[in-house]
């Protein structure tokens, strides 16, 4: 399938440079949500603020391993390194997706489905948008997952196993 596997050699870096890139904006939103209200302790309630906290969290775990394994992509995509495997990729993928979910879940459940900025809560714009872009890493992840699960059958099929490359 070298045609697929083409479009993985270009696409992976562009996928994982969205959820690195739309991870440092949740860190950046997340993080300066933290911030003040540690310093100012103005949230909307506790459950904002503990869910603003794990955004946090989880955007730097999105960020610091898509990285890694951007890196590892780029440098040794089809050198049969354990790191760069489907099984690989797939595990992160999951707890990965597992993570977000709960972020973008738990922070819509405690925001009761995003704010009405006419009512003058406090950092409305912030919080909607930390739901908006926890949901976007979610919808990244989910693709990225469901193209990897594709390409573990591809690699089963052709006899490598899970343990095969994303490109053959």
């Amino acid at each position: 399938m070298p045609n697929v596997d083409n479009h993985i050699r270009r696409g992976h870096p562009v996928v994982f440079g969205l959820l690195v890139g739309f991870g440092l904006i949740e860190i950046a939103i997340s993080g300066w949500l933290t911030g003040v209200y540690n310093r100012h302790h103005n949230y909307l309630n506790t459950s904002v603020r503990d869910r603003t906290h794990y955004i946090l969290f989880v955007s730097a775990w999105t960020v610091l391993f898509g990285l890694f394994y951007l890196a590892l992509f780029l440098h040794s995509a089809a050198n049969g390194s354990v790191a760069t495997s489907v099984l690989s990729h797939g595990v992160f993928l999951f707890i990965t997706w597992v993570l977000w979910v709960a972020a973008a879940a738990s922070i819509t459940a405690a925001l009761g489905g995003g704010l009405d900025c006419n009512l003058n809560y406090t950092y409305c714009g912030q919080l909607n948008a930390l739901e908006a872009f926890a949901w976007i890493e979610w919808i990244l992840i989910t693709l990225a997952l469901i193209v990897v699960i594709f390409r573990g059958v591809a690699a089963t099929r052709r006899g490598d196993g899970l343990r095969g490359q994303l490109v053959a």
